[in-house]
């Protein structure tokens, strides 16, 4: 370029390599540039800027130019077709269900003094803390969840300890699964549904090459996890045990334990189910109703063991094909007991006919194809371990409910997951599914080494 001598008395601007050559001056010896060689830093993006224009920063101006700006990229990536289906399926059974709370609590909210929107209220209440939970448990790591497997299992299992040994414990229809502490009032067996969740995951993970030795699978799986379910067991709690043991197995299965190891422990499992509910008078009168066909008869009084299966019926009968109307329902009068628990798919059905329990059974499958999507798609046994374990939980639970409902299963006292009202059960839920979530996002755990990696070739380029 040539150098113009500068006039302390006048501002000039230095005259460019393009504006020499068309005054017929030529530029400097020192900067003519020879075939081949390689311009100057800056000189590259100089020729492509018009002249005033602000420099562009190189890449490597500071450290924290290409790194920022790979962080934010992962930060802000958007999420895959399967982390959409599985909290989309997940917010619309909420909503469904915070609807069907309002039309099946609203008599007996009102009788309790509660006002006709009482118990939307409260279920309320539990999905806006619920929800959002589930979004920020979404973000968290793989790595996380190892650190909090333990920890998770000691806690709940000590909450659970303090309903069957001190008086803390409510008991409610027979179970004795309550805590209640300073008022607050609780399941903590559902929440050692959550933390089997973790810990499956994490220790089958840890025992994927032994899977073919029984001693190295059924110790742990079954003394730790056996021995939570044998707590809630104490409690009289039959149909949770029988969900946490649904959980056991179904880890195990997917996890790739041959079916020749998992058929004594489940002959075991379910001679004791048997043992149990022959032990317990309540479970067996519900079990003998279940088997009697006097549950069927219209004639005589009915007894109190058939009164809610029976209404059950009756009110999905009522609403055949197409339903009475939302909020038209009669059973919910204080004809059936637990109309916005236990019982709320019957209200559906009798409310909202075969169509809406279509629907609701519909979105149970599609809310299954979602787990099973991210499971396909796991990178490490634990994330596919833990999908499994909230899967058969959820989706079984909501069958069992379900059966219950159409009479296939005798009442076992278990609610239908999302829709329910049951601030504990809706909390951990949406938990276990906010942790099927993080899994949909992939593996973060190693993210600090990629991003090394990506700023060295940011760099290199």
């Amino acid at each position: 370029m040539v150098q113009v001598p500068r006039n302390p008395s006048s501002r000039t601007r230095p005259t460019t390599q393009a504006q020499a050559s068309a005054s017929g001056s030529r530029p400097a010896a020192g900067s003519r540039s020879t075939p081949g060689s390689r311009p100057a830093s800056g000189s590259r993006a100089a020729a492509g800027r018009p002249p005033g224009a602000p420099e562009k920063p190189a890449a490597s101006d500071g450290p924290g130019g290409p790194q920022v700006r790979i962080n934010l990229g992962r930060v802000f990536k958007s999420e895959g077709g399967n982390y959409f289906l599985l909290l989309g399926t997940t917010l619309f059974l909420v909503i469904f269900g915070l609807v069907m709370v309002l039309s099946s609590s609203s008599v007996d909210s009102f009788l309790a003094d509660m006002g006709f929107f009482g118990g939307l209220l409260r279920q309320g209440m539990f999905a806006l803390i619920g929800i959002p939970l589930m979004l920020v448990v979404s973000r968290l790591p793989l790595a996380f969840w190892r650190r909090v497997a333990w920890p998770a299992m000691l806690i709940t299992c000590f909450f659970q300890f303090l309903v069957v040994a001190t008086g803390l414990g409510r008991g409610t229809g027979g179970n004795t699964n309550w805590l209640n502490i300073f008022g607050i009032q609780f399941q903590p067996s559902e929440g050692i549904k959550v933390a089997l969740v973790i810990w499956l995951g994490v220790i089958l993970s840890k025992k994927q090459h032994q899977l073919d030795d029984w001693k190295h699978v059924f110790i742990p799986v079954f003394g730790v996890g056996g021995g939570a379910a044998l707590l809630v067991m104490i409690g009289g709690d039959l149909g949770t045990t029988m969900i946490m043991a649904g959980i056991l197995f179904g880890a195990l299965f997917f996890a790739g334990v041959k079916l020749r190891l998992l058929a004594v422990p489940l002959l075991v499992g379910v001679g004791g189910a048997i043992v149990l509910a022959i032990a317990s008078p309540n479970r067996l009168t519900r079990i003998m109703s279940f088997l009697n066909e006097g549950c069927t008869e219209l004639s005589g009084e009915i007894s109190s063991s058939c009164w809610q299966p029976l209404h059950g019926t009756w009110a999905l009968a009522n609403g055949g094909v197409f339903g009475v109307g939302l909020g038209n329902s009669k059973a919910k009068w204080s004809w059936l007991p637990a109309a916005d628990n236990d019982y709320i798919f019957a209200i559906i059905g009798e409310e909202l006919g075969l169509i809406g329990c279509i629907v609701v059974l519909g979105m149970f499958i599609l809310l299954a194809f979602a787990f099973l999507r991210v499971m396909r798609t796991a990178t490490t046994v634990q994330a596919k371990v833990s999908t499994a374990a909230a899967m058969v939980w959820i989706i079984g639970q909501a069958f069992v409910n379900i059966g219950v409902v159409l009479g296939v299963f005798p009442v076992l006292g278990v609610p239908l997951p999302l829709i329910s009202a049951g601030g504990t059960a809706l909390l951990t839920t949406l938990v276990a599914i906010g942790i099927v979530l993080s899994f949909a996002r992939g593996d973060r755990s190693s993210e600090p080494q990629n991003d090394f990696t990506d700023s060295i070739e940011a760099n290199r380029a």
